[in-house]
């Protein structure tokens, strides 16, 4: 079987975005994704506990890591004024530990926009959506520009399955690649934790996911 992996967005509309946050309330395999995330920034190497969470979209993992560890600061950065609104709605009660911060991520200079320097950059289900090999590691080699040393990245997104015959949209690639792209961006030893919903055989645009970290 061959087929296409893909999507198209419209994140400035504030009806998608609200329909899109409905459809993506956490599963109990992103919950683990996101204890995953959350245990790489807790580690006592990272040298600041201000996390920048890079597409923060309706902030479900921002209020996930916040419940669970209360010395961090957050900062959410996204291009999307309607995620900001549900962003906000999730957070709740935990809004004051909240920044967030408009950029686009394919303007080379989003790292001017950030409050202050992270001890930690992460990110879900986001970069892919830049489109493009190139895009993503654009953003590798800002992210690596703007952590200080010990400083860590962590990328949980959706990846093109090594072995399957499908077709996946531009900004889906395997996780050999990332790794790659990651090396060159000055990291010297990513490393991928987990395949999280692994399909080859009939995938669907909601599956194959990895959490890739790289230590700066």
């Amino acid at each position: 079987m061959s087929g296409y992996v893909g999507a198209q967005h419209e994140f400035h509309d504030a009806g998608f975005v609200r329909g899109w946050a409905d459809r993506f309330v956490p599963t109990p395999e992103r919950l683990a994704l996101f204890d995953m995330v959350a245990d790489q920034i807790s580690r006592p190497s990272v040298p600041h506990a201000h996390v920048v969470e890079l597409g923060i979209g309706p902030g479900y993992m921002a209020r996930h890591i916040l419940e669970r560890n209360p010395a961090v600061s957050y900062e959410g950065v996204d291009f999307s004024d309607a995620f900001f609104e549900i962003a906000r709605e999730t957070v709740g009660d935990l809004l004051h530990r909240l920044t967030l911060t408009k950029a686009d991520l394919t303007n080379q200079s989003w790292p001017k926009a950030l409050s202050k320097t992270p001890g930690a950059i992460i990110s879900t289900w986001a970069l892919h959506d830049l489109g493009s090999q190139q895009a993503v590691a654009d953003v590798y080699a800002r992210c690596y520009e703007t952590l200080p040393a010990g400083g860590v990245l962590v990328n949980g997104d959706f990846i093109k399955p090594d072995g399957t015959t499908w077709d996946y949209e531009p900004g889906r690639f395997a996780i050999g690649r990332h790794l790659e792209l990651l090396r060159n961006a000055g990291f010297s030893n990513p490393r991928s934790l987990a395949h999280f919903e692994p399909n080859i055989e009939d995938p669907k645009g909601f599956e194959n996911y990895a959490c890739i970290v790289a230590v700066r």
